[in-house]
Protein backbone atom coordinates (compact mmCIF):
# COMPACT_ATOMS: atom_id res chain seq x y z
CA UNK A 1 0.00 0.00 0.00
CA UNK A 2 1.65 3.07 -1.21
CA UNK A 3 1.78 5.42 2.01
CA UNK A 4 -0.09 9.21 1.53
CA UNK A 5 2.01 12.51 1.05
CA UNK A 6 0.76 15.46 2.26
CA UNK A 7 2.48 18.85 1.24
CA UNK A 8 3.01 21.19 3.49
CA UNK A 9 4.34 23.89 1.59
CA UNK A 10 2.72 27.06 1.48
CA UNK A 11 1.58 28.33 -2.50
CA UNK A 12 3.29 31.50 -3.15
CA UNK A 13 0.61 34.12 -4.21
CA UNK A 14 0.84 35.64 -7.12
CA UNK A 15 0.64 39.34 -7.56
CA UNK A 16 -0.82 41.77 -10.53
CA UNK A 17 0.79 45.26 -10.20
CA UNK A 18 -1.11 48.33 -11.45
CA UNK A 19 -0.03 51.65 -11.57
CA UNK A 20 -1.23 55.25 -13.74
CA UNK A 21 1.29 56.89 -15.85
CA UNK A 22 0.79 60.38 -14.75
CA UNK A 23 1.73 63.42 -17.33
CA UNK A 24 3.33 64.85 -14.63
CA UNK A 25 5.72 62.14 -14.20
CA UNK A 26 8.53 60.38 -16.44
CA UNK A 27 8.34 56.96 -18.03
CA UNK A 28 10.82 55.92 -15.97
CA UNK A 29 9.62 57.44 -12.95
CA UNK A 30 7.17 55.61 -13.04
CA UNK A 31 8.71 52.28 -14.23
CA UNK A 32 10.89 53.02 -10.40
CA UNK A 33 7.66 53.54 -8.63
CA UNK A 34 6.26 50.15 -9.94
CA UNK A 35 9.76 48.24 -9.16
CA UNK A 36 9.72 49.40 -5.85
CA UNK A 37 6.03 47.89 -5.61
CA UNK A 38 7.42 44.46 -6.70
CA UNK A 39 10.33 44.99 -4.14
CA UNK A 40 7.35 45.38 -1.84
CA UNK A 41 5.52 42.24 -3.21
CA UNK A 42 9.12 40.08 -2.79
CA UNK A 43 9.11 41.06 1.06
CA UNK A 44 5.70 40.04 1.26
CA UNK A 45 6.13 36.80 0.05
CA UNK A 46 4.81 36.89 -3.21
CA UNK A 47 5.63 37.17 -6.69
CA UNK A 48 5.15 39.32 -9.80
CA UNK A 49 2.64 38.14 -12.44
CA UNK A 50 1.91 41.16 -14.33
CA UNK A 51 1.90 44.62 -14.45
CA UNK A 52 -0.65 47.07 -16.07
CA UNK A 53 -0.27 51.05 -16.37
CA UNK A 54 -2.51 53.64 -17.90
CA UNK A 55 -1.84 56.93 -18.73
CA UNK A 56 -4.43 59.47 -17.02
CA UNK A 57 -4.50 62.83 -15.42
CA UNK A 58 -5.71 61.50 -12.27
CA UNK A 59 -7.10 58.02 -11.06
CA UNK A 60 -10.35 57.03 -12.04
CA UNK A 61 -13.35 58.24 -9.40
CA UNK A 62 -14.97 54.77 -9.51
CA UNK A 63 -12.74 52.06 -10.27
CA UNK A 64 -8.74 53.88 -10.25
CA UNK A 65 -8.25 52.50 -14.25
CA UNK A 66 -10.73 53.84 -16.83
CA UNK A 67 -13.21 50.95 -17.76
CA UNK A 68 -11.22 49.35 -20.99
CA UNK A 69 -7.73 48.96 -18.83
CA UNK A 70 -10.50 47.26 -16.13
CA UNK A 71 -11.71 44.60 -18.57
CA UNK A 72 -7.58 44.21 -19.42
CA UNK A 73 -7.12 43.69 -15.65
CA UNK A 74 -9.98 41.58 -15.19
CA UNK A 75 -8.53 38.96 -18.27
CA UNK A 76 -4.80 39.89 -17.22
CA UNK A 77 -5.88 38.07 -13.76
CA UNK A 78 -7.84 35.22 -15.22
CA UNK A 79 -4.69 35.08 -17.66
CA UNK A 80 -1.93 33.92 -14.76
CA UNK A 81 -4.42 32.43 -12.47
CA UNK A 82 -3.57 35.81 -9.96
CA UNK A 83 -3.77 35.55 -6.13
CA UNK A 84 -3.98 39.55 -5.88
CA UNK A 85 -4.22 42.69 -7.57
CA UNK A 86 -1.88 45.26 -5.93
CA UNK A 87 -2.92 49.25 -6.76
CA UNK A 88 0.56 51.42 -6.43
CA UNK A 89 -1.75 54.30 -5.21
CA UNK A 90 -4.21 54.55 -2.02
CA UNK A 91 -7.86 53.13 -2.93
CA UNK A 92 -10.55 54.84 -1.52
CA UNK A 93 -13.37 52.72 0.01
CA UNK A 94 -15.90 53.37 -2.49
CA UNK A 95 -13.18 52.32 -5.55
CA UNK A 96 -12.46 49.07 -3.41
CA UNK A 97 -16.33 48.14 -3.58
CA UNK A 98 -16.29 48.78 -7.22
CA UNK A 99 -13.14 47.26 -8.24
CA UNK A 100 -14.08 44.22 -6.07
CA UNK A 101 -17.17 43.89 -8.34
CA UNK A 102 -15.13 42.94 -10.87
CA UNK A 103 -13.29 39.86 -9.38
CA UNK A 104 -14.36 36.47 -7.65
CA UNK A 105 -12.24 35.49 -4.78
CA UNK A 106 -9.65 37.76 -5.67
CA UNK A 107 -7.67 40.17 -3.16
CA UNK A 108 -8.17 44.12 -4.09
CA UNK A 109 -5.12 45.87 -2.23
CA UNK A 110 -3.56 48.75 -2.51
CA UNK A 111 0.20 50.17 -1.84
CA UNK A 112 -0.32 51.31 1.64
CA UNK A 113 -2.21 48.20 2.88
CA UNK A 114 0.67 46.29 1.52
CA UNK A 115 3.34 48.08 3.18
CA UNK A 116 1.27 47.46 6.51
CA UNK A 117 0.99 44.25 6.14
CA UNK A 118 4.75 44.14 5.56
CA UNK A 119 5.44 45.81 8.62
CA UNK A 120 2.71 43.35 10.45
CA UNK A 121 5.23 40.62 9.67
CA UNK A 122 8.55 42.49 10.39
CA UNK A 123 7.75 43.90 14.13
CA UNK A 124 9.68 42.39 16.98
CA UNK A 125 9.30 44.81 19.77
CA UNK A 126 5.91 45.13 21.85
CA UNK A 127 6.65 49.01 20.45
CA UNK A 128 6.66 48.09 16.65
CA UNK A 129 3.72 45.75 17.41
CA UNK A 130 1.57 48.38 19.22
CA UNK A 131 2.43 50.85 16.68
CA UNK A 132 1.58 48.68 13.61
CA UNK A 133 -1.49 47.27 14.68
CA UNK A 134 -3.14 50.76 15.45
CA UNK A 135 -2.03 51.78 11.81
CA UNK A 136 -3.88 48.82 10.76
CA UNK A 137 -6.58 49.40 12.68
CA UNK A 138 -6.78 52.93 11.75
CA UNK A 139 -6.69 52.47 8.07
CA UNK A 140 -9.36 49.34 8.32
CA UNK A 141 -11.89 51.60 9.60
CA UNK A 142 -13.22 53.34 6.68
CA UNK A 143 -12.55 50.70 4.78
CA UNK A 144 -15.51 48.12 6.40
CA UNK A 145 -17.89 46.85 3.86
CA UNK A 146 -20.60 44.54 5.03
CA UNK A 147 -19.07 41.82 3.52
CA UNK A 148 -16.22 41.87 6.50
CA UNK A 149 -16.27 38.82 8.58
CA UNK A 150 -12.88 38.36 9.67
CA UNK A 151 -12.45 40.69 12.30
CA UNK A 152 -12.96 39.00 15.63
CA UNK A 153 -15.91 40.23 17.90
CA UNK A 154 -16.50 41.40 21.24
CA UNK A 155 -18.21 38.75 23.64
CA UNK A 156 -21.73 39.58 23.48
CA UNK A 157 -23.38 40.56 27.34
CA UNK A 158 -26.23 42.63 28.65
CA UNK A 159 -26.43 45.96 27.12
CA UNK A 160 -23.30 45.43 25.07
CA UNK A 161 -25.13 45.47 21.58
CA UNK A 162 -28.38 48.32 21.10
CA UNK A 163 -31.55 47.61 19.20
CA UNK A 164 -31.05 47.11 15.42
CA UNK A 165 -26.87 47.09 15.26
CA UNK A 166 -26.09 45.48 12.53
CA UNK A 167 -22.83 43.50 11.96
CA UNK A 168 -20.81 46.60 10.04
CA UNK A 169 -21.61 48.90 13.11
CA UNK A 170 -20.64 45.69 15.43
CA UNK A 171 -16.93 46.28 13.25
CA UNK A 172 -16.15 49.52 13.76
CA UNK A 173 -17.24 49.53 17.65
CA UNK A 174 -14.39 46.85 17.87
CA UNK A 175 -12.23 48.70 16.08
CA UNK A 176 -12.42 51.99 17.63
CA UNK A 177 -12.32 50.22 21.21
CA UNK A 178 -8.80 48.81 20.03
CA UNK A 179 -7.86 51.55 18.56
CA UNK A 180 -8.11 53.05 21.88
CA UNK A 181 -6.30 50.43 24.09
CA UNK A 182 -3.52 50.72 21.59
CA UNK A 183 -3.17 54.02 21.87
CA UNK A 184 -3.00 53.98 25.42
CA UNK A 185 -0.53 51.00 25.31
CA UNK A 186 1.63 53.12 22.96
CA UNK A 187 1.93 55.98 25.63
CA UNK A 188 2.91 54.22 28.36
CA UNK A 189 5.64 52.26 25.94
CA UNK A 190 6.60 56.22 24.62
CA UNK A 191 6.95 57.19 28.51
CA UNK A 192 9.52 54.25 28.96
CA UNK A 193 11.33 55.01 26.45
CA UNK A 194 11.69 58.90 27.11
CA UNK A 195 12.78 57.82 30.67
CA UNK A 196 15.40 55.58 28.85
CA UNK A 197 16.49 59.00 26.24
CA UNK A 198 16.67 60.65 29.82
CA UNK A 199 19.01 58.80 31.39
CA UNK A 200 21.48 58.94 28.19
CA UNK A 201 21.25 62.65 27.51
CA UNK A 202 24.87 62.67 29.38
CA UNK A 203 26.54 60.79 26.17
CA UNK A 204 27.01 61.80 22.10
CA UNK A 205 23.95 60.26 20.21
CA UNK A 206 23.91 59.37 16.21
CA UNK A 207 21.48 57.74 14.07
CA UNK A 208 21.58 55.92 10.85
CA UNK A 209 18.50 57.31 8.53
CA UNK A 210 17.81 56.87 4.81
CA UNK A 211 15.75 55.00 1.99
CA UNK A 212 14.67 51.74 3.02
CA UNK A 213 17.19 48.92 1.60
CA UNK A 214 20.39 51.01 1.82
CA UNK A 215 22.68 49.34 3.79
CA UNK A 216 21.68 51.28 7.38
CA UNK A 217 21.45 47.54 9.27
CA UNK A 218 24.88 46.28 7.59
CA UNK A 219 26.14 49.62 8.11
CA UNK A 220 24.77 48.96 12.36
CA UNK A 221 26.41 45.84 12.25
CA UNK A 222 30.08 46.89 11.05
CA UNK A 223 30.32 50.07 13.19
CA UNK A 224 29.32 48.45 16.58
CA UNK A 225 28.39 44.41 16.09
CA UNK A 226 25.42 44.78 16.65
CA UNK A 227 24.62 41.62 14.99
CA UNK A 228 20.87 42.83 13.24
CA UNK A 229 19.16 41.37 10.94
CA UNK A 230 20.57 42.72 6.78
CA UNK A 231 18.71 41.11 4.40
CA UNK A 232 18.01 42.71 0.84
CA UNK A 233 14.25 43.39 1.16
CA UNK A 234 12.59 46.15 1.31
CA UNK A 235 11.91 46.82 5.42
CA UNK A 236 13.80 43.65 6.56
CA UNK A 237 14.11 45.41 10.11
CA UNK A 238 11.94 48.08 11.90
CA UNK A 239 12.89 48.49 15.26
CA UNK A 240 15.49 50.88 16.39
CA UNK A 241 18.32 49.31 17.90
CA UNK A 242 20.51 51.36 20.22
CA UNK A 243 24.08 50.20 20.88
CA UNK A 244 27.08 51.72 22.75
CA UNK A 245 30.30 52.10 19.93
CA UNK A 246 33.64 53.77 21.56
CA UNK A 247 36.31 54.63 19.01
CA UNK A 248 39.26 55.04 19.32
CA UNK A 249 41.31 58.30 17.68
CA UNK A 250 43.86 57.03 15.11
CA UNK A 251 46.21 60.12 15.07
CA UNK A 252 46.13 60.03 19.02
CA UNK A 253 46.53 56.44 20.52
CA UNK A 254 45.25 56.15 23.40
CA UNK A 255 41.79 58.27 23.07
CA UNK A 256 38.91 56.58 23.13
CA UNK A 257 35.67 58.45 22.15
CA UNK A 258 31.98 56.78 23.35
CA UNK A 259 29.03 57.71 21.58
CA UNK A 260 25.39 55.56 21.02
CA UNK A 261 24.37 54.65 17.43
CA UNK A 262 20.96 53.77 16.77
CA UNK A 263 18.90 52.72 13.54
CA UNK A 264 15.80 53.56 12.53
CA UNK A 265 12.75 52.58 10.49
CA UNK A 266 13.55 53.44 6.89
CA UNK A 267 11.82 55.69 5.05
CA UNK A 268 9.75 54.86 2.00
CA UNK A 269 7.75 57.03 -1.20
CA UNK A 270 4.15 56.89 -0.29
CA UNK A 271 4.46 55.60 2.98
CA UNK A 272 1.37 55.57 4.59
CA UNK A 273 0.51 59.06 6.86
CA UNK A 274 -0.99 56.33 9.67
CA UNK A 275 2.61 55.01 9.92
CA UNK A 276 4.39 57.96 10.12
CA UNK A 277 2.23 59.11 13.16
CA UNK A 278 2.70 55.96 14.92
CA UNK A 279 6.04 55.46 14.17
CA UNK A 280 7.27 59.09 15.47
CA UNK A 281 7.96 57.87 18.91
CA UNK A 282 10.75 55.15 17.17
CA UNK A 283 12.11 58.13 14.75
CA UNK A 284 12.61 60.31 18.04
CA UNK A 285 16.18 58.90 18.22
CA UNK A 286 16.57 60.79 15.00
CA UNK A 287 15.09 63.64 16.07
CA UNK A 288 17.10 64.02 19.51
CA UNK A 289 20.28 62.37 18.02
CA UNK A 290 23.65 64.74 17.54
CA UNK A 291 24.52 63.31 14.25
CA UNK A 292 22.34 62.01 11.75
CA UNK A 293 24.33 59.30 9.19
CA UNK A 294 22.40 59.85 6.02
CA UNK A 295 22.53 56.71 4.18
CA UNK A 296 22.05 56.71 0.52
CA UNK A 297 22.53 53.90 -2.44
CA UNK A 298 24.38 55.73 -4.70
CA UNK A 299 24.06 52.57 -7.65
CA UNK A 300 20.39 53.07 -7.01
CA UNK A 301 19.06 55.08 -10.37
CA UNK A 302 16.98 57.59 -8.16
CA UNK A 303 19.05 57.78 -5.32
CA UNK A 304 18.69 61.58 -5.67
CA UNK A 305 14.93 61.55 -5.97
CA UNK A 306 15.28 59.03 -2.46
CA UNK A 307 17.43 61.49 -0.86
CA UNK A 308 14.91 64.39 -1.20
CA UNK A 309 12.27 62.13 0.54
CA UNK A 310 14.54 61.22 3.33
CA UNK A 311 15.18 65.27 3.74
CA UNK A 312 11.40 66.12 3.57
CA UNK A 313 10.58 63.33 5.86
CA UNK A 314 13.42 64.46 8.36
CA UNK A 315 11.92 67.96 8.24
CA UNK A 316 8.16 66.76 8.98
CA UNK A 317 9.40 65.22 12.50
CA UNK A 318 11.55 67.96 13.53
CA UNK A 319 15.26 66.76 12.63
CA UNK A 320 15.81 69.37 9.73
CA UNK A 321 18.76 71.17 11.43
CA UNK A 322 20.66 68.87 13.03
CA UNK A 323 24.35 67.74 11.42
CA UNK A 324 24.24 65.41 9.20
CA UNK A 325 27.15 63.12 7.52
CA UNK A 326 26.04 61.93 3.65
CA UNK A 327 27.01 58.35 3.42
CA UNK A 328 27.09 56.65 0.48
CA UNK A 329 26.91 53.37 0.49
CA UNK A 330 27.35 50.49 -2.79
CA UNK A 331 30.10 52.35 -4.37
CA UNK A 332 30.99 48.96 -5.73
CA UNK A 333 28.13 48.64 -7.53
CA UNK A 334 28.37 52.22 -8.70
CA UNK A 335 31.38 52.26 -10.28
CA UNK A 336 30.65 48.80 -11.98
CA UNK A 337 27.95 49.97 -14.12
CA UNK A 338 29.88 53.65 -14.11
CA UNK A 339 33.52 53.03 -14.76
CA UNK A 340 34.24 56.83 -16.70
CA UNK A 341 33.31 58.12 -13.57
CA UNK A 342 36.18 59.47 -10.96
CA UNK A 343 35.51 59.18 -7.19
CA UNK A 344 37.02 62.11 -6.12
CA UNK A 345 35.18 64.19 -8.58
CA UNK A 346 32.34 63.12 -7.64
CA UNK A 347 32.77 63.49 -3.67
CA UNK A 348 34.24 67.22 -4.82
CA UNK A 349 30.51 67.96 -6.55
CA UNK A 350 28.97 66.25 -4.19
CA UNK A 351 30.61 68.65 -1.04
CA UNK A 352 29.77 71.99 -3.21
CA UNK A 353 25.98 70.75 -3.75
CA UNK A 354 25.62 69.63 -0.14
CA UNK A 355 27.81 71.92 2.07
CA UNK A 356 27.93 69.04 4.32
CA UNK A 357 31.13 66.17 4.57
CA UNK A 358 30.58 63.39 2.65
CA UNK A 359 31.83 59.50 2.49
CA UNK A 360 31.59 57.16 -0.23
CA UNK A 361 31.50 53.84 1.09
CA UNK A 362 30.76 49.76 0.42
CA UNK A 363 29.50 48.02 3.88
CA UNK A 364 28.91 44.85 1.72
CA UNK A 365 32.77 44.92 0.65
CA UNK A 366 33.92 46.74 3.73
CA UNK A 367 35.48 49.45 1.08
CA UNK A 368 36.31 52.71 3.22
CA UNK A 369 34.70 51.82 6.51
CA UNK A 370 37.96 53.51 8.19
CA UNK A 371 37.04 56.79 6.97
CA UNK A 372 33.71 56.35 7.74
CA UNK A 373 35.08 56.05 11.61
CA UNK A 374 37.43 59.34 11.30
CA UNK A 375 34.43 61.17 9.56
CA UNK A 376 31.91 60.23 13.00
CA UNK A 377 34.95 60.86 15.09
CA UNK A 378 35.48 64.43 13.60
CA UNK A 379 31.79 65.70 13.73
CA UNK A 380 31.28 64.31 17.18
CA UNK A 381 34.59 65.42 19.38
Amino acid sequence: MKPDFFYTAVKKEKAILVGIQYKHLRKEQTKEYLDELAALIFSAGASVAGIITQSLDYPNPRTFLGEGKMDELVTMVAYHEADIVVFDDELAPSQIRNIEKHFKEIKIIDRSMLILDIFAKNAKTAQAKTQVELAQNQYLLPRLTNMWTHLSKQKGGIGMKGPGETEIETDRRVIRSNISKLKEQLEVIEKQNKVQRQSRTDKKRVALVGYTNVGKSTIMNLLSNAGILAENKLFATLDSTVRKVVFEHTEEPGRFTPFLLSDTVGFIRKLPTLLIESFKSTLAEAVEADLLLHVVDISHPEFENQMALVKQTLFEIGAKDKAVLLVFNKVDDYFKNNPDNVLAEFENSWLSKEHSPVVFISAQEKTNIDMLRQKILQMIS
